[in-house]
């Protein structure tokens, strides 16, 4: 092996040992790659970073990521998330499991207007785990219920991370949307199956809202909540991704249309004040500053593992392994899950993505297809124990009497579930690439 090679294994050691040592991701990026660069190719690599620093300020579809993340916070701040789940719960209260497939088709709803985890975990935890606790749901499937919901966002449209998916594998945002939305969609249908089956074979673990208490609300009155809590976020999810989906608008554009979207429907529900904008400003600032700060300091770290001849030792990693292309996808799947247990989605994304990218693309694997399946399996990286960050959020307002046990047992069969998500659209690769197809993109 020559010195470079030998400098792109630091490189990747250093990072991981600084994130070991708790070094915040984005300054562990930025060090190990100023340093092992500089190692390898001297001031070079200063005189060639201010081009791709420049290059993700100036990208016009990057605008997106602040307009989602206001439309999001805008409505979970709010209180909307609140309403739209008290009245969909009333709705499916009658069935067992009934409240968790409520939470399931809240997560949607949220995942498609918000895409925060955290924020939806925690919202969700906090309205619904002491209700279902009391009504004398297993702490596990309550947990488990609340945490894989709350993940949805992640690959249902609009998404951050098919935002920046789009960026790194070089197709546009609105095919990455449109090849999500029937797999994010399958996957919230299976988990309402799984809840669904449990209600049968172990009522008692997932019971229904006593007919008395389902009979103090008028179906009226049940009508006109749903008309007026969940209609609105719908139509504007409806048309912010029908828009970009159907070409009318740009990512951007449409992102814009949702951030003032979610403030006239906070206007509508008279929530809007001068303490709701401040703490959705405060909220969009903290969310996007976090998301471009670790993307410029992945800058330095990504040019010096590709001048070091990273690459090259990923392709020959890559052929070392049977079965072809085949094999190679399985391969990445399986990094790429137990990535998941250590990183976030973004830093694997835009490290670990961006090293195998390449070998696929000599492939000829189609994009839109491995940039779904990559979606889908990093949204797993929030589910699983013991760093899941869906478990952490959960933790943190989860009360007195649910312990770390339960939250990590409860995840484990949402995580297969994700596991037979991920591969039903590996065998089925048209889950994904049809929608686009169909719609000429």
């Amino acid at each position: 092996m020559s010195l470079n090679e030998w400098l792109a294994i630091g490189l990747i050691a250093g990072f991981l040992v600084m994130m070991m040592l708790g070094i915040p991701v984005a300054i562990a990026l930025a060090v190990s790659g100023f340093v092992f660069g500089w190692l390898g190719f001297g001031d070079t690599l200063f005189s060639l970073l201010p081009a791709r620093l420049y290059g993700v300020v100036t990208n016009y579809t990057m605008l997106a990521i602040p307009l989602f993340v206001f439309m999001g916070v805008m409505l979970e701040k709010s209180r909307v998330a609140e309403d739209m789940l008290e009245t969909i719960g009333r709705a499916m209260g009658g069935v067992n499991g009934g409240m968790g497939i409520a939470i399931v088709l809240v997560g949607v709803l949220m995942g498609a207007s918000t895409g925060i985890v955290g924020a939806t975990v925690v919202t969700v935890a906090m309205l619904t785990l002491p209700t279902l606790l009391r009504r004398g749901y297993s702490p596990g499937i309550a947990c488990g219920t609340i945490c894989a919901s709350g993940t949805l966002g992640q690959i249902i449209p609009p998404s951050l991370v098919l935002i920046l998916l789009s960026e790194i594998v070089g197709e546009s945002v609105g095919t990455l949307f449109a090849a999500a939305f029937l797999p994010g969609l399958a996957l919230a249908a299976i988990y309402v199956v799984y809840l669904l089956a449990m209600g049968w074979l172990r009522p008692s673990a997932v019971p229904a809202i006593p007919a008395d208490e389902r009979a103090a609300h008028a179906a009226g009155s049940l009508a006109r909540d749903l008309l007026r809590t969940v209609v609105p976020p719908l139509l504007l999810v409806v048309a912010v991704l029908g828009s970009i989906i159907g070409g009318v608008a740009a990512p951007t554009e449409a992102a814009s249309m949702g951030a003032l979207g979610s403030a006239l429907i906070a206007i509508g529900a008279r929530r809007m004040n001068g303490k709701l904008l401040r703490e959705t400003l405060h909220g969009t600032l903290t969310i996007t500053a976090m998301v471009f700060f670790i993307l410029l300091c992945a800058q330095p770290f990504a040019l010096a593992f590709r001048g070091l001849g990273g690459e090259g030792m990923v392709h020959g990693l890559f052929s070392m392994v049977p079965g072809g292309e085949t094999g190679a996808l399985l391969f990445l799947m399986a990094l790429l899950f137990v990535l998941g247990f250590f990183l976030e989605w973004i830093e694997i994304s835009y490290i670990a993505l961006p090293m195998f990218l390449p070998v696929f693309q000599n492939y000829g694997t189609d994009m839109v297809w491995l940039a779904t399946l990559v979606a889908l399996n990093l949204q797993m990286s929030f589910l699983t124990p013991p760093f899941g960050w869906a478990l952490f959020f959960l933790k943190g307002v989860a009360p007195a009497g649910v312990t770390t046990r339960h939250i990590y047992l409860g995840a484990l069969p949402f995580v297969l579930l994700q596991m037979l998500a991920v591969a039903i659209l590996f065998l089925f690769p048209g889950v994904a690439t049809w929608l686009p197809k169909a719609i000429g993109w």
